[in-house]
């Protein structure tokens, strides 16, 4: 028996062929720089590019881990609705879409609720993935947000809202912008029980969204760099044929013009939060901080 040939060759052929199971996205690109930095420290940064400061898209459950005391929630069960109601169909079937985004994030939809607290504050908090379909506003995601806001009455707690999205969802015509005065009819409902409504614009925050509850709230933060509008900086030059401003429709030209409140560092975001919910309930629900704010 040659052993050489009938042994070790193999072995050798088998280790130079056999493909490496190597995972995707180990190391993750800043947007400005170019820096890579590695997926875990990205992780432990909570997404956030360690030198340059960008912030990048955050997975919807790290951002209700991120906020509630412990990373301990409550997942609200959200209505079920109609998958398909116009049939719709461009390249591909809009089932095949929902499909699709469905196992790339594990999510029915592009909006997530969780009830829990927030430095022992009940909160009850929704996340828009824009991973699912760009976060696109659709009867799910709608009923998702109206679901969160009756579940925050019903607990007497605030309800802060992250926004991440392209505007409403194309798939369902009119049916998509109704979602559109039904959010703004829930956030009424919150204002009518005298609880507080926070919304954190995330980067993009768009269209429909804009025009609706992302721009309700009592107070607004804005994330550093966040694009914030109705249409984007492009197709807003190209209809008006002029150069805009720099840094036009970031989070930090909004505040200058005085169209949010604050822009606050992801890092800071759970502690300022916790600060605002305890300054804006009702008196009768936090007596010590109505009397330190005579």
């Amino acid at each position: 028996m040659n052993w050489i040939n009938n042994v070790v060759r193999p072995k050798i052929r088998s280790l130079w062929s056999a493909k490496r199971d190597v995972p995707e996205n180990l190391w993750v690109k800043c947007p400005e720089t170019g820096e890579m930095v590695f997926h875990r420290d990205l992780e432990a940064n909570q997404w956030v590019i360690p030198n340059s400061g960008y912030h990048m898209r955050m997975p919807a459950e790290a951002r209700l881990k991120m906020l509630f005391d412990d990373g301990i929630y409550d997942a609200i069960q959200t209505p079920s609705v109609l998958q398909d109601p116009l049939k719709f169909r461009d390249e591909k079937r809009y089932v095949d879409r929902l499909r699709d985004s469905r196992a790339k994030t594990g999510h029915d939809d592009a909006v997530i609720v969780g009830a829990g607290r927030i430095e022992t504050q009940p909160l009850v908090a929704a996340v828009q993935d824009f991973d699912f379909m760009g976060g696109s506003l659709g009867m799910a995601a709608g009923e998702a947000i109206v679901r969160g806001m009756e579940e925050a009455v019903s607990r007497k707690a605030p309800f802060v809202m992250f926004t991440a999205s392209g505007g409403a969802r194309m798939q369902e015509g009119i049916l998509s912008l109704m979602q559109m005065p039904r959010t703004t009819v829930a956030v009424e409902m919150l204002r009518a029980a005298g609880l507080p409504y926070i919304v954190v614009l995330t980067n993009p925050t768009l269209g429909g969204v804009t025009a609706s509850y992302a721009m309700l709230g009592d107070i607004h933060i804005a994330e550093p760099g966040a694009l914030i509008g109705f249409a984007g900086p492009r197709v807003i030059e190209q209809t008006i044929r002029e150069k805009l401003p720099e840094g036009f429709q970031r989070a930090e030209y909004l505040f200058d013009h005085g169209m949010v409140d604050m822009v606050v560092h992801r890092k800071e975001l759970r502690s300022t939060i916790a600060r605002l919910v305890r300054l804006l309930l009702p008196a009768t629900d936090a007596p010590s901080q109505a009397v330190a704010l005579r």
